[in-house]
């Protein structure tokens, strides 16, 4: 579905991405990551064919960005990190209107809305003047306005901004059904939503891609990992006794019985095992712990002065 090749963007004598390389396939839901400045934007705006690359190649459903911007606009949607909102608009309105300039037939665009505010949660605020809409309103709006022409590739910056718990799983919900029928790319701060949505991550740091892959995968090539414990007896004691081995946390407490998170290799589980014996405390569960997308991303992203650069693991 999108082929990036050599992907590079200047403003002025600065560069803002370099020679970013990756492929999407049909149906896959992507996670792009990085810190603030790291690239992102600029990436999803030349996608999106809002910018033009400095240099390099994007083909999206085989036609250029560069040289056939009217076709892939037809099949994409796009949600940049502040909606495209009109005010004086009602929702079923605006949504109406972008349908027709999406080139929707003016006999299914009532459809098409109503599609669109369905997956959406929108449908009980279709005739509200946007204006008086709620900041997860607007946002919700944000995303029906991408999907109202059933696009083959769906640009998702930031769509679980300003949202409360419950929207955020209603999102969550609506990007995994979009799953296999569009294409979706997803710019997020909220590394959980991420984990839990996303078939693979694309992670960028100082405008270059350092990792690409899913987030079992990407643990492997860093290494380290963490070892998951559980013992009955005092928390201060378990902790003291694991410092030892690595950084520990408490997960959990109940009842004399204590989890807890330590970062280190699994290759250690015996060291933990002798510390938790040795210091008079009841093993009840020993487990290999998978490393956690944060963990992943701060090392990835991690730099200790200028220039430093985060360890390269991009396949």
């Amino acid at each position: 579905m999108i082929q990036v090749e050599g992907l590079t963007k200047y403003y002025g004598e600065h560069v803002a991405i370099r020679d970013l390389a990756f492929t999407i396939s049909k149906g896959e839901v992507i996670g792009f990551l990085g810190l603030n400045g790291a690239g992102k934007t600029t990436t999803l705006k030349i996608l999106g064919c809002v910018l033009l690359p400095t240099s390099g190649r994007v083909v999206i459903d085989g036609y250029d960005a560069v040289r056939d911007p009217h076709e892939v606009r037809k099949r994409i949607g796009f949600l940049p990190d502040t909606p495209p909102l009109y005010d004086e608009m009602t929702v079923g309105e605006y949504l109406a209107f972008v349908a027709q300039l999406r080139g929707v037939p003016p006999n299914e665009t009532r459809a098409r809305v109503t599609e669109a505010e369905e997956k959406t949660a929108l449908r009980e605020v279709d005739g509200a003047l946007i204006s008086t809409l709620s900041h997860g309103y607007r946002q919700r709006v944000g995303v029906a306005q991408a999907l109202v022409h059933r696009p083959a590739f769906l640009i998702l910056d930031e769509p679980t901004s300003g949202l409360d718990p419950a929207q955020i799983r209603g999102m969550r919900e609506l990007i995994r059904n979009l799953k296999g029928t569009h294409t979706v790319l997803v710019s997020s701060h909220i590394l959980p939503e991420i984990s839990e949505t996303c078939d693979r991550l694309l992670i960028v740091h100082n405008g270059q891609l350092v990792a690409q892959g899913a987030e079992e995968e990407l643990a492997r090539k860093l290494g380290g990992g963490s070892i998951e414990v559980e013992v009955r007896g005092e928390k201060a004691k378990a902790v003291a006794a694991l410092e030892g081995v690595g950084p520990v946390s408490v997960a959990y407490e109940d009842n004399g019985v204590v989890g807890l998170h330590v970062e280190a290799s699994p290759e250690l589980r015996p060291r933990v095992a002798q510390a938790v014996v040795g210091a008079g405390l009841e093993l009840l569960r020993l487990d290999r712990g998978a490393q956690r997308l944060e963990s992943i991303f701060l090392r990835l992203t991690q730099t200790s002065g200028a220039g430093a650069r985060a360890p390269e693991v991009a396949s």
